[in-house]
């Protein structure tokens, strides 16, 4: 029996401090099913079949609006202008200095204390279902000259687009009227297991021989190479195996939260990271365009938050694969450029494919 036909609904999810009413948006195709909504662009649930064919949703979540407005550690959300840290909040382009708010200290992380998943995303649903069975949402935002301190208006769009197959993916696109810097991704906390136990089981492959070493502050120390490390992630490894071990990089930044540089820098998708976790057989493929991939263990989930469905989050129980440019980028010129000028267009793909293992004897 085949997969029904792809669909959207759209109902009310609540209202902003200021009054305004937020969409949630939901998108039914291929056996999955995604819901978005105009905050941030966040996703508040993915949906994925497991081992018996049992949905489950792989996203942690927050319990209300108000949740995700005042209190969101970018769980689902559409990051930028700038992904990741920029040190001390400032860099120079073109001989200008910039300065911008800081968030992380005295660094600038995920755009700032307002960054894109604080802000307003205009969503246009998919009219009617597409000829190869997907189905997609349009997000779209315009970022002021002086967004966060950073110059020129940016004009984004980002889609997503569930199927054809089982598979999320996401489009980014971006222009702007004068120099700027632009490096986008998404935060969502992932647990293959449905959102129930940690994912230290979850095993993880991410093909890189390299990685970005972190200060104290976690910005960039250049690059180094992943041999002899709790940072080898070439062949699938469990993610607690070595998250415990006294490495200077795993105590500064209290588990992993670390940019890997992909081995294939060619055009095009390339593999970024694999994900299985055993007991509901559940796997994930990133493949991206992007040349980096940060993986955060959600080192900084304390307790201080419920979930979705009441649980209190800690540390482990959600992890993160953001594709993107390197962090701090715009300082440090041995990294692939961030910089964006006018009649130029960004663009980045995402893509999330999803399977299932029989068993965990069968597990590549």
């Amino acid at each position: 029996m085949g997969a029904a036909p792809a669909r959207t609904e759209q109902r009310e999810f609540g209202r902003l401090a200021d009054g305004t009413p937020v969409t949630q948006y939901t998108l039914h195709a291929a056996g999955l099913r995604l819901s978005a909504i105009n905050l941030g662009g966040i996703v508040t649930e993915l949906l994925v079949p497991g081992r018996e064919g049992r949905l489950a949703n792989i996203v942690l979540g927050l319990p209300s609006l108000a949740d995700y407005e005042t209190r969101n550690p970018h769980m689902g959300t559409i990051v930028g202008r700038y992904a990741n840290r920029i040190a001390r909040a400032r860099y120079t382009l073109d001989g200008e200095a910039v300065q911008l708010e800081a968030s992380d200290g005295a660094n600038a992380l995920h755009g700032g204390p307002r960054g894109f998943g604080k802000r307003w995303w205009d969503i246009e649903p998919q009219q009617a279902p597409a000829a190869d069975g997907s189905a997609s949402l349009l997000l779209r935002h315009s970022s002021a000259h002086g967004d966060g301190g950073h110059p020129g208006r940016m004009d984004v769009e980002v889609r997503y687009t569930l199927g054809p197959g089982p598979q999320w993916r996401i489009d980014y696109r971006a222009t702007c009227d004068r120099p700027t810097v632009c490096n986008l991704s998404h935060h969502d906390y992932f647990n293959l297991r449905g959102g129930t136990g940690d994912v230290m089981g979850h095993r993880l492959t991410v093909p890189a021989s390299r990685y970005c070493p972190v200060d104290n502050t976690l910005i960039p120390e250049g690059i180094a190479p992943v041999d002899g490390t709790p940072f080898d992630f070439r062949q699938p490894t469990p993610i607690g195996e070595r998250i415990r071990t006294p490495h200077l990089q795993l105590l500064r930044a209290r588990g992993y939260d670390h940019n890997f540089v992909l081995d294939d820098n060619t055009p095009g998708l390339h593999l970024a990271a694999r994900l299985e976790e055993p007991s509901s057989g559940r796997t994930m493929e990133i493949h991206t365009t992007e040349p980096g991939l940060q993986f955060y263990s959600g080192n900084f989930l304390d307790g201080s938050l419920a979930g979705a469905h009441g649980q209190v989050l800690r540390q482990s129980d959600g992890l993160c694969l953001e594709t993107q440019h390197f962090p701090d980028s715009p300082n440090q010129p041995g990294f692939p450029s961030t910089v964006l000028r006018p009649g130029e267009i960004f663009t980045s793909c995402t893509v999330h494919r999803f399977g299932v293992v029989a068993s965990h004897k069968e597990s590549p």
